[in-house]
């Protein structure tokens, strides 16, 4: 829902500053109409990531389909740069290296009501997504790449307008069409930074991220306290979507557990931490079920049962896969 309101008001605000700055001839304005034209083109990008990203397991991604929200922001975040930064800067430069024939500013009250009116949409879009925000305790931005890159656009766009409309003003005070262009060069360094931010973000999270420290945590010390667990060898977390997470553990196990009981052990480990954080739907555990039988000189005795120590890899896929079993 954020996202379309996002995109409805980024519509009409593109086509409300692209005629007024064809009006005015104005480059700030102008490259605010950009900036909102690849806002809308990134919503769009980021309703596809919405739509496939909930998309069941299969053979082909038994995992699922929730790292595609981290492709569309992806290029979403080449979208800003591109055609937001991109033209703000050759506005910016144009006006800078063109020399002003009859220099005019007719037509920049209607140009800056556009922007005020640009301002309130803007505004409250941006509104609607720090609620939406809000209405998720202890997972804030981080986790949802689409949330956070709506968020980003919407302060960026309040950002811009609130410079464009100085630039603009400067201009009809002075007559000087220079700070309409160093406005527009300000919009277009801004929209850098944002893609940047964002790019980066998405492309640390389609590499392989870890859970948060108080997530990894959490699940190390439930482990280390299951009384048949001598050690927690290693843990291993990976994000696989905004509602899905990669657990995998090496775990040592006391001495004397039989096959059966190690069995037992790991479905009830796995099945706890699935249900205490419902996002680490991927729990593996590669269990090493301690020896027995030991001489008194700390060797193992040569019983079938328990002489060499078992390495045995223990996981669940929580969805079904595409037959539906597990």
């Amino acid at each position: 829902m954020t996202i379309l309101v996002a995109l409805g008001a980024n519509l009409l605000i593109a086509a409300a500053k692209a005629v007024g700055g064809l009006l005015a001839s104005s480059p700030a304005l102008l490259s605010e109409a950009a900036h909102s034209v690849a806002d809308s083109i990134n919503e769009i990008f980021l309703l596809a990531a919405l739509r496939r990203s909930r998309r069941p397991a299969d053979r082909q991604h038994p995992f699922g389909y929730g790292k595609e929200r981290y492709f569309w922001s992806l290029l979403a975040a080449v979208g800003i740069f591109v055609l937001g930064a991109g033209f703000s800067f050759y506005q910016g430069v144009e006006a800078l290296t063109t020399p002003p024939a009859g220099e005019s500013t007719r037509g920049y009250v209607a140009g800056l009501a556009v922007l005020l009116v640009a301002l309130l949409a803007e505004g409250t879009s941006l509104v609607r997504a720090l609620w939406q925000v809000r209405r998720q305790p202890g997972k804030g931005l981080g986790e949802d790449p689409a949330l956070r890159t709506v968020v980003a656009e919407d302060s960026t766009a309040v950002i811009g307008v609130l410079v464009a409309m100085t630039g603009m003003v400067l201009h009809m005070v002075t007559h000087r069409v220079a700070y309409e262009a160093v406005a527009s060069l300000a919009i277009g360094v801004l929209l850098v930074y944002v893609a940047y931010r964002l790019g980066s973000d998405a492309r640390a999270q389609l590499i392989g991220e870890a859970v948060d420290p108080e997530l990894d945590e959490g699940i190390r010390e439930f482990l280390a306290a299951q009384p048949e667990i001598d050690q927690v060898a290693s843990l291993l977390t990976m994000r696989l979507g905004l509602e899905s997470t990669l657990v995998a553990a090496r775990i040592d196990l006391v001495p004397g557990l039989d096959s059966e009981r190690v069995e037992l052990v790991s479905e009830r480990i796995k099945r706890t931490i699935r249900k205490t954080w419902p996002e680490a739907d991927q729990v593996f555990l590669d269990v090493t079920e301690a020896p027995t039988d030991v001489d008194g000189a700390g060797e193992i005795l040569p019983d079938d049962r328990t002489a060499p120590a078992s390495v045995r890899a223990t996981g669940d896929c929580a969805r079904p896969a595409a037959d539906g079993t597990r």
